[in-house]
């Protein structure tokens, strides 16, 4: 047994080492690389895994991981702030596309009980790689990623309806039990994790972080989202609700940062194993059986959710240069619909081999997204850009002259709005990329030279004019984003210097690790000239108020230089730190002294006015 789990093990991190690195060289994506090493790798290929069930439903959980760490992201006031989009997109969408496709198949002669089933699992739409790739594009901050997010919430929670549907349509629902019972007993789940979670999470995880051993804190964290989803799957509910769930209740916590940490690693490695497992699942002997019935049904139902997706987002009025990829994203098949499918064919809805036939669709249909967006950033997503005037430059400012481009500014919202105007009034002209297509729209109409495009991309970097630039200048919002931008344009643009927008001292910090010279911390200048204004009303001479702002402004840059290189000891972190505070207060209370003893100081104390 500990021989046949160490070889299978050794054939997942070699099929992911080779065929993932592989696949990125090609331009595919790393989804691809997963899906093709599992097909490679299991009964329809070199047959070195035999049991890609097994495989699946533990792989499943780097799909709740994944829920549990976009739910740490979403405070509960966002969670409410979205309850139209998930029930007003969500149940459009799903509503829309399931009776688009029941329709077709009842039309087409298929049994109304099977019509219902298959169009409820079709309709529903892969989690796993719209979040991932919505993830690698940075389109969640956007209106489009936020509307796609609301619908694939809203298919976890219509999990509880469809499953409560099979037993009652199938031969086997007489002996399923009472749906209400079930119901009621689920939505009891819901409440006392939400109970539970407000009242008792944040002290567990106090109390196991004050055994200061990170091991153990990290042990608790993935024992948190496995309880939680063995909680809701004991009643019939997707574990990755659950984890969201879990993962918004702790979203306000200050151990929200080291939770992250410690999960992220994990949802990695099993988000991988799990598109592994997709691949090995695919039945290649179904679909030689049924290869013509099996293609129509994947461009069928494919085309069909395009179309009903297609009007949905002229009707929640998203950004045109948006639509293709959430469309694309929305219209495959999800691992959802193999519970589904799986859970059918037990209750007797339809025979195995309707379910193979319907799995083996939707896990094409998983197949077949990535590359189907590699053809839409290659030749569709360039026309469309060059129509709307957002993504692609204007051919009267070539992107690709040297004198054209000599500052790049990254990310063009109220931090990066400052610099650009500031450089467009003195007469420099400024590349400016924006992620955020309806900010881009709004900048184009007051005339300044934005383009659509993520800024952590090369090859867009590339095309802004990057290797001509002179100056880089990364004021995106998102750390790990500037950080990889930063990357980037050291790797690749060693000529530009780099002036960058930090977040907060631990932003800063990871800068100066990588050789940033030129650092502003976003909120430290308005905030010292707030400083200032306060001690001109409390009396003090502006020029003096000013004086004291100025000192203290040096004296807290040397601070943070003084305490980078112990950042991750914490204790002489906050040692230095607490240094600092009493050598600065002493420094100004001497201030104080000698010009309280210098003749006409009038006596003033801390030069205020008496």
């Amino acid at each position: 047994m500990t021989s046949n789990w160490l070889t299978h093990s050794l054939v997942f991190l070699g099929a992911a080492v080779i065929a993932v690195p592989l696949a990125r060289a090609l331009g595919l994506g790393a989804i691809i690389g997963y899906l093709g090493a599992g097909i490679a790798i299991g009964p329809f290929g070199l047959r070195l895994v035999d049991d890609p069930d097994t495989t699946l439903h533990f792989a499943e959980f780097g799909v709740v991981l994944m829920l549990f760490l976009v739910g740490l992201e979403l405070e509960p006031r966002r969670l409410w702030a979205l309850r139209r989009p998930i029930f007003g997109a969500g149940s459009a969408q799903l509503l829309a596309c399931a009776a688009a496709l029941g329709g077709a198949a009842v039309l087409a002669g298929v049994p109304w009980r099977w019509a219902v089933v298959a169009a409820l699992g079709l309709a529903l739409s892969s989690t796993a790689v719209s979040l991932q790739v919505m993830g690698e594009r940075n389109l969640l901050p956007t209106r489009s990623g936020q509307s796609g997010f609301a619908i694939l919430l809203f298919q976890d929670v219509a999990a509880i309806p469809i499953l409560a549907l099979l037993p009652l349509l199938g031969r086997k629902g007489e002996a399923s039990g009472n749906p209400w019972a079930d119901a009621a007993e689920a939505l009891g789940v819901v409440v006392a994790i939400v109970l539970v979670g407000r009242l008792l999470l944040r002290h567990g995880l106090r109390w196991v972080a004050a055994s200061r051993t990170p091991e153990v804190f990290t042990a608790a964290s993935l024992g948190l989202v496995v309880g939680i989803a063995a909680l809701m799957q004991a009643v019939g509910l997707s574990m990755a609700l659950g984890a969201f769930l879990g993962g918004v209740l702790l979203a306000e916590s200050e151990y929200k940062r080291a939770l992250e940490t410690d999960v992220e690693p994990f949802k990695g490695l099993l988000l991988g194993l799990f598109f592994m497992a997709v691949g090995m699942s695919i039945d290649f002997a179904a679909l030689r059986q049924h290869p013509w019935i099996v293609a129509a049904l994947l461009l069928g139902f494919m085309a069909l959710k395009a179309l009903v997706l297609a009007l949905l987002a002229r009707r929640l009025d998203l950004p045109a240069v948006e639509r293709p990829v959430w469309v694309l994203l929305l219209a495959q098949g999800g691992e959802f619909a193999f519970v589904v499918f799986q859970q059918a064919t037990q209750a007797g809805v339809f025979r195995d081999e309707v379910g193979s036939v319907l799995t083996g669709a939707v896990a094409l249909s998983m197949l077949l997204t990535p590359l189907l967006l590699v053809a839409l950033d290659r030749w569709i997503a360039p026309r469309l850009a060059a129509a709307k005037g957002a993504a692609a430059p204007a051919p009267e400012h070539p992107l690709d002259e040297p004198q054209d481009a000599p500052v790049i500014l990254c990310g063009y919202g109220r931090y990066g709005q400052i610099v650009g105007r500031l450089l467009y009034a003195s007469g420099h002209k400024v590349t400016i990329l924006e992620h955020d297509a309806d900010q881009v729209a709004v900048m184009r109409r007051f005339g300044f030279r934005v383009f659509y495009g993520d800024a952590t991309r090369l090859d867009l970097l590339r095309t802004a004019g990057a290797e001509q630039a002179r100056v880089i200048v990364v004021a995106v919002d998102d750390v790990d984003q500037s950080l990889e931008i930063v990357d980037l344009a050291q790797a690749h643009f060693p000529q530009a210097q780099l002036v960058v927008r930090a977040r907060n001292v631990q932003h800063h910090y990871a800068l100066r690790e990588r050789g940033v010279v030129h650092i502003e911390r976003e909120t430290f200048e308005s905030a010292l000239a707030s400083g200032r204004s306060v001690l001109a009303l409390m009396g003090h001479e502006p020029h003096r108020a000013w004086q004291l702002a100025m000192r203290f402004r040096r004296f807290n840059h040397a601070i943070v230089e003084r305490t980078w290189p112990h950042r991750q000891d914490t204790r002489k972190l906050v040692a230095l730190a607490k240094q600092g505070s009493q050598q600065l207060e002493e420094l100004f209370a001497q201030e104080r002294a000698d010009r309280a003893q210098r003749p006409g100081s009038g006596g003033w104390d801390n030069g205020a006015r008496p």
